[in-house]
């Protein structure tokens, strides 16, 4: 079998021993282990190189890390787990948390004014002709005449649509945009344009402004956001239940296996999908929404 899987490289050098585990050399490899047994040099290309006898060879097994590939994001420099014998840097964690804490005090300071809030989700990748593109401006343009601001993502999609609605309203519209590994440009119909490099920061901001939450068809980054908000709603961080899920043909499935599977095994309470409400058209999305706002503010 091949050794040696980028991005590291095995190899191994004979003598030395006394030389500790962990130990750097000049050429950057890292000691991680002795062998004293009949083995076989592999190249970095897991090629033989050179061959030994039991008990003849006496070696050195080290490692060494190729250059890195510079992290596509904050979050994933953040998140990536240190190199063997490379530890987190101290220094480097203390910027981190001094721009996480910048990242919040900027939020707090720029929606301050933010009073009756509605943050909708969606897919980035639905397009200005498709129903759900239609349905969300309509739903925004609404609740903007009901004097609520309007908070997304602010990329394309969805969050575009919801954006463009609460400027045909003349509704305060807000995009909280994310720093990602490939390019998804801040849609340009808002009023308060914010761009984190973590995703729990800007989490932070979609749920401390909002009296309501919609959520349209959308992938992983949805479901992601639809499933935190539901544990912040049962575990009582928060509590504007419930979370509108537009179009019931896109979300029956998900909610037939909530109640099926995962209720049914024990794993939620059934009360917990009271939690969730499904709506089809722009006026019974704007009730829940407004009826939720009306529960908040009497709470």
């Amino acid at each position: 079998d091949r050794v040696g899987v980028a991005p590291h490289r095995f190899g191994i050098a004979h003598d030395g021993f006394g030389i500790p585990l962990g130990a750097r050399f000049a050429t950057g490899f890292v000691l991680v282990g002795h062998v004293t047994e009949w083995m076989m040099a592999l190249s970095a290309a897991g090629r033989p190189r050179r061959r030994g006898r039991r008990g003849q060879t006496r070696c050195l097994v080290y490692w060494q890390q190729m250059t890195p590939e510079k992290p596509r994001s904050d979050d994933e420099e953040l998140l990536s787990r240190p190199a063997p014998g490379m530890p987190a840097s101290r220094e480097g964690d203390e910027i981190r948390v001094a721009r996480m804490r910048g990242e919040l005090a900027d939020g707090f300071a720029a929606l301050a004014g933010v009073e009756r809030g509605v943050t909708i989700f969606g897919s980035a990748r639905t397009p200005p002709e498709d129903p759900d593109y239609k349905l969300a401006r309509a739903v925004a343009r609404r609740l903007g005449r009901e004097g609520f601001a309007i908070i997304t993502g602010g990329g394309p999609g969805i969050m575009e649509a919801a954006n463009r609605g609460a400027r045909d309203a003349g509704a305060l519209s807000v995009g909280l945009a994310i720093q990602l590994p490939f390019e998804e440009a801040i849609n340009h119909h808002l009023d308060i344009s914010l761009e984190f490099h973590y995703f729990f920061t800007r989490k932070v901001m979609f749920v401390r402004y909002a009296s309501a939450y919609v959520i349209f068809p959308g992938g992983f980054g949805t479901l992601d956001e639809l499933f935190e908000l539901l544990t912040l709603i049962q575990t009582a961080k928060v509590h504007v239940p419930p979370v509108v899920l537009v179009r019931r043909s896109y979300w029956e499935p998900l909610v037939a296996w909530l109640r099926d599977t995962v209720a049914a095994e024990g794993k939620i309470s059934p009360s917990d999908l009271d939690l969730l409400a499904l709506a089809d058209d722009e006026k019974e999305i704007c009730r829940y929404v407004i009826s939720a706002a009306r529960k908040e503010m009497s709470a």
